[in-house]
């Protein structure tokens, strides 16, 4: 909460200092606070929705969440409690002014706590600072930044997270940056001193000694804010195969900070479900199979997977799991970890596949607002079975493929320097690559997170035509949905998610609030404009209506090229480090403007339903471990959070 926003555990205490005082009893707060039931309900969906995004801004889409009640009805709730009073007068201003409007880069519309403070930074100090933290090897995931002023002073804090909070040195620059940049160690001490206490007790249940690896390597690093001791333990991690109880906690995803480096802290427990795993083997037994047919495979070269692929695509473990707690903006569907590419070069990486989480896809009475409605019956029918197996892709061989061209130290290369393969974009030796401490976030900062994400989603849709592929998860010619009913409903999914993605783009300011749906417009925009009419959006201006429509007989012809002339471009851009052509492209892809704009306007008025996540408790009874499974309500998800005592 305290990467979000200032107020945010403010925000956090009021709502759990307000349950207390009506010991959960929320419907009797009509009479003893004098408010109305719409009133107590919007408070109750304002709290839920806070604690289900960790924060008072939406982690799809950064948003800000803002309330349905009038200040005054908030001052009567709050009067219940002493406490609760106590927090309002410097937190309620917060809590309902707009702007700002969402998270992003310090402006007069846009926040982010990823650089807090009153003296506003601008992006090119971000920038700045980057490039000395990058000449120290001082890696960002687990920083914030500061920017101070003091008598005309300039000095640039960062915030590194550690239990130890008596670290403080400073990196010596030249340059362009004016001020002094200190490393101030520290920062969130209290709730990782108390998360490494509970991470050695883990220690004593651990199943295996690698697993005891892990954990003393998680503690090193959030004890001293080290990121070389958690790369140890994502390769210990990665190499812990098949537990029972599986965890990724950490500074992992960089997704809410608006320069794309700095990470979300996550904390994931899971439990593996080998009866579902079974089917996602097989698929990575043939991984290497689909390598080949990327758009940069070149016959005879590296096995059929071209240069812009690893000489061996190790093989990762692929498991179905259903979380138990999830301590995160979003829970998401699915994971591949870890993200640095060395370790997943050398060492290997995971794919996870939440089970639980993937299951709400399937809801009958989802609104397809942008489908035929002749056709909704079997959209309804494919559409969670395409997300299913576009996410295992997209997880496994999305974010797995690619090799990194780099020099590693000044003259060592992993690809052959003196003979440089070519570049299939120009048909000429490649010329740029990653130079010694570059690294694909740094290089690319702000789109990276959004160009990976668009990039894995591509490989996915691209291979969708694949009979062996869908074979693979039980589907073909003769299954009640066939294969091409899941071919031709993912390119009905393209767009939708690509009309979906638009409520997440900010006019205001011109950015995009969420990497993965900036990604799906993108994909969008590239067949409609690139895909020789496979995909149009039917516009009714009258009726504000937006239809998808999906021409068959072009899927193969219009729609796969089009994916693969996109595709091949990010990838061997990433792959070679070229950050100009992939900015220029990417961002005029994903630019709203013009019809664009229109098509907003009508998906705005027709906003998705948010989903909510009422997550379960263990508690210890008797040494017995007890699960409590609280109702699907406002007043469950208030329950269990305030049941955890945190």
């Amino acid at each position: 909460m305290r990467q979000t926003s200032p107020e945010s555990i403010s925000v956090f205490e009021l709502i759990l200092q307000i349950h207390r005082s009506c010991e959960g009893q929320w419907h009797s707060l009509t009479d003893r606070c004098g408010i109305t039931e719409d009133e107590l309900e919007a408070f109750l969906e304002y709290a839920a929705l806070f604690l289900c995004n960790l924060g008072n801004y939406y982690g799809e889409g950064n948003q800000k969440i803002v309330p349905e009640l009038s200040r005054e009805s908030l001052w009567k709730i709050a009067a219940i409690s002493a406490a609760a009073t106590n927090l309002l007068p410097n937190t309620i201003d917060a809590i309902f002014s707009t702007p700002p409007y969402s998270l992003g880069f310090p402006a007069n519309d846009t926040i982010s706590n990823y650089y807090p403070g009153n003296e506003r930074i601008t992006r090119q100090e971000i920038a700045l600072v980057s490039s000395v933290m990058g000449s120290h090897f001082l890696e960002p995931e687990n920083t914030r930044l500061r920017k101070i002023v003091d008598n005309g002073n300039v000095a640039y804090h960062i915030l590194q997270a550690s239990g130890h909070a008596d670290g403080v040195f400073e990196l010596k620059h030249s340059g362009d940056l004016d001020g002094v940049v200190r490393v101030v160690q520290g920062d969130h001490s209290q709730e990782l001193s108390k998360v490494c206490f509970e991470l050695e007790q883990a220690r004593n249940y651990a199943a295996n000694d690698r697993q005891i690896q892990i954990l003393g390597d998680y503690i090193r690093s959030f004890q001293t804010g080290s990121l070389q001791a958690f790369r140890e333990s994502q390769k210990a991690w990665v190499a812990d195969r098949s537990p029972t109880v599986e965890n990724m906690i950490g500074f992992v995803e960089p997704y809410r900070d608006p320069y794309g480096v700095r990470a979300e802290w996550e904390g994931v427990v899971c439990i593996s479900d080998p009866d579902e795993t079974v089917r996602l083997r097989e698929f990575v037994e043939k991984s290497s199979t689909f390598i080949r047919l990327l758009p940069w495979a070149v016959d005879g070269d590296n096995d059929g997977k071209g240069p812009f692929e690893k000489a061996l695509f190790e093989a990762p473990e692929f498991t179905s799991v259903h979380a138990l707690a999830f301590c995160a903006s979003v829970v998401w569907e699915a994971a591949n970890l870890p993200n640095y590419n060395d370790i997943r070069e050398t060492s290997g990486f995971k794919n996870v596949v939440i089970a639980n989480r993937m299951s709400t896809n399937h809801s009958p009475t989802s609104p397809c607002h942008y489908v035929d409605p002749q056709e909704v019956e079997s959209f309804r029918t494919c559409t969670h079975i395409v997300r299913f197996i576009t996410t295992a892709v997209h997880e496994l061989i999305g974010h797995g493929a690619g090799k990194l061209l780099s020099e590693s130290a000044p003259g060592q290369f992993n690809f052959d320097s003196n003979n440089p393969p070519l570049n299939p974009l120009t048909n000429e030796p490649i010329r740029s690559w990653y130079r010694p401490g570059q690294t694909w976030t740094s290089v690319f900062q702000d789109i990276a997170p959004s160009v990976e994400e668009c990039r894995a989603t591509l490989i996915s849709e691209y291979l969708m035509d694949n009979k062996e592929l869908l074979s693979i998860f039980g589907y073909d010619e003769n299954s009640s949905v066939t294969a091409d009913d899941l071919t031709y409903n993912t390119y009905i999914q393209i767009g939708v998610e690509g009309l979906q993605a638009l409520e997440h783009f900010n006019v205001k300011d011109q950015t995009w609030g969420e990497a993965h749906k900036r990604g799906h417009f993108v994909i969008l925009k590239q067949l409609v404009t690139d895909g020789g009419g496979v995909l149009t959006i039917e516009h009714d201006g009258n009726a504000q209506n937006l239809t998808v429509r999906v021409d068959r007989s072009k899927i193969i012809s219009h729609g796969k090229p089009a994916l693969g002339r996109l595709l091949c471009r990010l990838h061997v851009w990433r792959c070679i480090a070229d950050v100009d052509s992939c900015r220029a492209l990417y961002e005029d892809l994903s630019a709203v403007s013009g019809v664009y704009e229109e098509w907003r306007r009508i998906v705005c008025s027709k906003p998705e339903p948010r989903w909510k996540f009422v997550q379960a408790n263990t508690f210890i009874k008797d040494s017995e471990v007890e699960l409590k499974v609280y109702e699907e309500s406002n007043v469950g998800i208030i329950q269990s959070w305030a049941e955890r005592d945190v």
